[in-house]
């Protein structure tokens, strides 16, 4: 690995100070499980590196039942899934959070981090686009907000300029009867790389049997992860049952642009879209629910 230097900042302002003035040599650090090993494997490099763990509103999250959530971008991702109140207002989140590496990496690893790899494949990215999550990014200019969706540029690549870094995650507060699930296909059962994965959020009507609005998320289909716009407002007014869900992911499927790789050919991939659709669907509107 080649050297760098290392900065631990403690205010949000320090942290913009340091990557301003490094440019593109800058790196963040949270919880390093991305950036160390790529630093180590020579997929990046950086001349200095700053730590934003210390940073104290980055590492904790904030809920209110009628003002949302709003999760510090470096906050372990054990730290989220152990709360109860969190998994009945945002399971989907919780689904993804629990998928993102082992145990011991869910100790470091970071929602916010995962967002800033901008991996295609990243588990958290459909469950933020369902759940129409919004990034909070600090820097020399100030603060700004940017719908997930249109967070990621390319692979590997976001909408984060010289000096900008993630801060927060903002989220809408939960609805009644509302339901959110993340799935996602992997060629064994832990630790691996989604083939393709699904984020579904979805609120009901009074009486539970039709779908009043939905957001559906996708990863690993595309060069960025994807809102799957066509399908969501096709599902608003839709009853709740298997036909509606397969259509819904025969819309989904419209969007996915897969490649071929070592984990699955693409029309395999796009199979998958509509597989994953259908049964998240499921599994959000059964959550809905329970919500009452």
């Amino acid at each position: 690995m080649k050297d760098f230097d290392y900065a631990a900042a403690s205010t949000v302002d320090e942290a913009v100070s340091l990557l301003a003035a490094q440019g593109d040599r800058a790196r963040v650090l949270a919880g390093g499980t991305d950036i160390i090993v790529q630093l180590r494997e020579g997929l990046r490099s950086a001349d200095l590196v700053v730590d934003v763990k210390k940073i104290p509103e980055l590492v904790r999250y904030e809920f209110d039942a009628k003002r949302g959530l709003r999760l510090g971008a470096a906050t372990s991702c054990y730290q989220i899934y152990g709360d109860e109140a969190l998994k009945q207002a945002y399971p989907a989140l919780i689904d993804s959070a629990s998928l993102i590496g082992g145990w011991q990496i869910q100790g470091r690893a970071s929602i916010g981090g995962n967002l800033c790899n901008s991996s295609p494949a990243a588990d958290s990215i459909p469950s933020l686009i369902a759940l129409a999550a919004v990034a909070e990014i600090a820097g020399p200019q100030g603060v700004r907000d940017v719908p997930v969706e249109k967070f990621c540029t390319a692979p590997g690549r976001n909408v984060l300029g010289r000096g900008e870094f993630l801060v927060a995650l903002k989220f809408p507060a939960p609805v009644a009867r509302s339901g959110s699930a993340y799935l996602r296909f992997i060629p064994r059962n832990e630790m691996d790389i989604a083939v393709v994965g699904a984020g579904v959020w979805v609120r009901l009507n009074d009486a539970g049997n039709k779908i009043e609005e939905a957001r559906i998320g996708l990863a690993a289909v595309a060069p960025t992860p994807l809102l799957a716009e066509e399908a969501s407002t096709w599902l608003a007014g839709k009853p709740t049952d298997e036909k509606t869900y397969a259509e819904a992911g025969e819309l989904a499927k419209k969007i996915a642009t897969p490649i071929s790789d070592r984990r699955g050919p693409a029309d395999y991939r796009t199979h998958l879209v509509g597989v994953l659709i259908k049964r998240a669907l499921a599994k959000a509107v059964e959550r809905a629910g329970a919500s009452g």
